[in-house]
């Protein structure tokens, strides 16, 4: 017996389907085209300080860091270029670890970090750090009352992600950092699936390190920065060495086409936040209005302090395999992309209390900028009909 046919789609529709924003955005045109001046015409280094190639360089890199913090309601010297999230998050972790092993060797993280952040702190674990990892609840959410019972008078770091990369979910970061205020602990977040899709405000957050990367916001993968509060008492042990770029924090060759890119799209993100949230957020509860009632869906994560691009739904078995891999000529995740080669279930969704084949059947469907009312019907509409002759199960 062979699956059923898919849908008929309408003749306006392009495949492959994009619903895997999460994962990762195409790069903007506009990003695009001013990239290339600076790969081409305007190549100079900007560490080169005695000629007007190395002066352009320069003022690109410093406009391309104004643009990013302006997103963030931050100021231009506190944000550090990296080569992304995953450097942003190593570097802020261990380097404040290393910074502050003398005043203690305690950190508190989340059990449904990205892999970026928890395998830092296991590595930290095992170079002597102490690390409790809290288990939030059924919604994904950690509260301020389990947040605050977890911290030590040797707590020097607590590590909280703002929107959570598999379920979409947002943590309460503003209680959080104010809680870590009051206690003088150091306070890192990794803001990648938040940065571009709600407003952060660094003036009024009390966080110290953040963690941000473009290639989630239309701009090109291999860069990404990580702001860095000024603060006196706030001191973080280089991770690489070499000619002491960015404030002694980061050394080696900024690449100056990468970060004006980062730069632009943060900037047209900002631009385009509000309207575009409103439109993803509908499109998101087009798709949510047309599979939720069918037998045995579940969503994952809590359905109202997430972000308007997420949508992570569990399907009950079919006899072809997980509908994931039935969505023919539609790109989603089965869980994140970071964790995609993998034929484990969700470790994310098991931390929240879901059964191994709730998550093993969990889809992530991801919105974006290029998502149409018309690929949203389609995918729904599949759905519905894959599940009216397949299911064998009801997923609990």
């Amino acid at each position: 017996m062979n699956a059923p046919a898919p849908c008929r789609p309408p003749a306006s529709l392009t495949f492959p389907i994009y619903l895997d924003y999460g994962a990762t955005t195409p790069v903007d045109p506009q990003v695009a085209r001013i990239m290339c001046d600076f790969l081409t015409e305007k190549f100079g280094n900007a560490a080169s300080s005695s000629h007007p190639f190395g002066w352009e360089a320069k003022r690109a890199v410093e406009k391309a860091r104004a643009q990013v913090a302006g997103l963030l309601g931050a100021q231009p010297g506190e944000i550090v270029w990296t080569s992304g999230a995953t450097e942003s998050n190593n570097l802020a972790i261990k380097g404040t670890a290393q910074a502050l092993a003398h005043k203690g060797r305690h950190l508190v993280t989340v059990a449904t970090e990205h892999k970026a952040v928890l395998d830092t702190m296991h590595t930290l674990e095992r170079a002597g750090f102490e690390v409790t990892f809290l288990q939030p609840g059924e919604d994904g959410l950690v509260t301020p009352e389990q947040f605050r019972a977890a911290l030590r008078p040797d707590t020097i770091l607590a590590s909280v992600m703002y929107v959570n990369n598999e379920i979409g979910v947002i943590q309460p970061i503003a209680e959080l950092g104010e809680i870590c205020a009051e206690r003088g602990i150091v306070f890192h977040v990794d803001a990648v699936q938040a940065a571009g899709k709600i407003a952060v405000d660094l003036a009024r957050l009390k966080v110290d390190l953040m963690s941000v990367s473009a290639h989630k916001v239309y701009g090109p993968k291999g860069v990404g920065a990580l702001y860095v509060r000024h603060h006196p008492e706030l001191k973080l042990e280089a991770q690489i060495d070499g000619g002491g770029h960015e404030n002694g924090m980061r050394s080696g060759t900024l690449a100056t086409h990468q970060i004006v890119g980062m730069g632009e799209a943060f900037e047209l993100a900002g631009k385009l936040l509000a309207e575009e949230s409103a439109r993803i957020r509908a499109l998101r509860d087009r798709l949510w209005n047309g599979i939720s009632g069918l037998p045995g869906v579940q969503l994952n994560g809590c359905a109202t302090n997430r972000v308007p691009h997420n949508l992570n739904v569990s399907f009950p078995p079919t006899r072809y395999g997980t509908l994931a891999s039935q969505l023919l000529g539609i790109a989603v995740s089965a869980g994140s992309a970071c964790n995609s080669a993998a034929a484990l279930p969700s470790f994310v969704l098991l931390a929240i209390g879901r059964s191994p084949e709730v998550a093993r059947n969990a889809v992530r469907f991801s919105l974006g900028r290029g998502t149409t009312e018309a690929e949203i019907d389609y995918v729904a509409a599949t759905i519905r009909q894959i599940m009216a002759v397949d299911v064998i199960g009801d997923g609990a």
